[in-house]
């Protein structure tokens, strides 16, 4: 087992070894690390929903009365009353045909590009999807080409070089970043589809709950659902919760019921999560204060970065710091930690070879107090 240890060295001399440490909640935007409480800013708990009681008495109440798990998938005995009518709540907050749940944003990406396309099939992504993305991509077989980030114009030099020579052509993108914070240019994005007759897929795992006059994510606030083909969105952030989904026509959720290995092959979602999640969405509109929060913190949080003269990616809750170096990164964040923050340092592969940064979220829970102390640790 020589090349376990060679790896790990390598991995510790470029300041790339990554650890677990155990993290306890003290409420608030507040975690608890080897008995300190630290201001939390390395959550995706965006709106604040994770401890909220009206999320916590709904998940009690599917667990008394389904019990602690499906036991199965959803083809066979696990497909319980309460996980459709969370899929109708999906149906009608995202405005799709149909939606379908998924144990996870890994496995809803992995199992609709992996089902979608083959190898007579293209791909075009983003040069910054998500790993899950990527994966679903490289299982498919199709062959893939990443655009530029952001870069409509070279998304379309692609599409006329590229998209003829194949059967199917499926463009992939995030809608907001998850680690630059910026936003895709979704309208280019549906012109060119169209114009090239390729699907569209629209991960907005950090934008659901965020965007949209309904919480329903970017697409929603750009008036853009209908033309998206494929809209995935996760619980596990804004939400609260834990699972993730895929909305689309209707017959192309059926077709994923068949298709989407990861989905098929994965005992359905637990009934705690799925009465937790219900009760998200009816808060995307019993409290929706809480976005309109989100976005004023958020600014404030990246207009006070700036003053004290960083490098800062961002537009909405998501701001990165970028310093370039892994060894800087882990010392900017060890420094933090030593003032009370935790955030954490952000290193290749997640983001490219001499980006790496320390990404802060910022949530509903954090006090302009809270923000200060952070920004002015620099």
């Amino acid at each position: 087992m020589e090349w376990l240890d060679a790896d790990l060295t390598e991995r510790r001399a470029r300041h790339l070894l990554r650890t677990l440490r155990p993290v306890g909640p003290a409420g608030s935007g507040r975690v608890w690390i080897n008995g300190r409480e630290y201001i939390n800013l390395s959550s995706n708990d965006y709106l604040g929903l994770a401890g909220h009681p009206g999320l916590l008495e709904e998940s009690v109440k599917a667990a008394e009365k389904y019990g602690t798990s499906s036991s199965a998938s959803r083809l066979m005995s696990g497909d319980l009353h309460i996980h459709h009518l969370l899929e109708k709540r999906i149906t009608d907050l995202v405005g799709k045909e149909k939606s379908l749940l998924f144990g996870s944003g890994y496995l809803a990406n992995t199992g609709c590009v992996s089902a979608i396309c083959s190898r007579k099939d293209v791909v075009f992504l983003d040069r910054l999807c998500h790993a899950s993305i990527v994966d679903g991509v490289l299982l498919s077989g199709a062959r893939f080409f990443r655009f530029q980030h952001n870069d409509p114009g070279h998304l379309e030099a692609l599409l006329k070089r590229e998209r003829g020579k194949y059967n199917r052509a499926l463009i992939i993108t995030e809608s907001l970043f998850s680690m630059d914070g910026d936003m895709a240019p979704l309208a280019e994005i549906v012109e060119a589809k169209e114009r090239h007759d390729a699907l569209f897929m629209l991960d907005e795992a950090h934008a659901v709950g965020i965007f949209g006059e309904r919480g329903a994510g970017l697409a929603e606030e750009r008036g853009l659902s209908q033309e998206i083909d494929i809209i995935v969105g996760t619980f596990g952030k804004a939400l609260g919760s834990y699972g993730a989904y895929a909305a689309a026509s209707g017959k192309l959720i059926d077709y994923l019921i068949n298709s989407a290995r990861s989905f098929i092959y994965s005992t359905a979602l637990p009934p705690c999560v799925i009465g937790a999640s219900i009760a998200a969405i009816k808060m995307l509109t019993d409290e929706p204060f809480r976005r309109s929060v989100l976005a004023e913190k958020s600014a404030y949080f990246r207009s006070r970065l700036k003053t004290n003269g960083l490098d800062v990616r961002g537009e909405a809750q998501i701001a990165s710091v970028i310093v370039g170096a892994n060894d800087t990164a882990l010392r900017l964040a060890d420094m933090l930690q030593q003032n009370g923050i935790f955030a954490l340092a952000i290193r290749p592969l997640t983001v490219p070879a001499g980006e790496a940064r320390i990404r802060f979220s910022v949530t509903c829970n954090h006090s302009t107090k809270d923000l200060a102390q952070a920004a002015d640790v620099f």
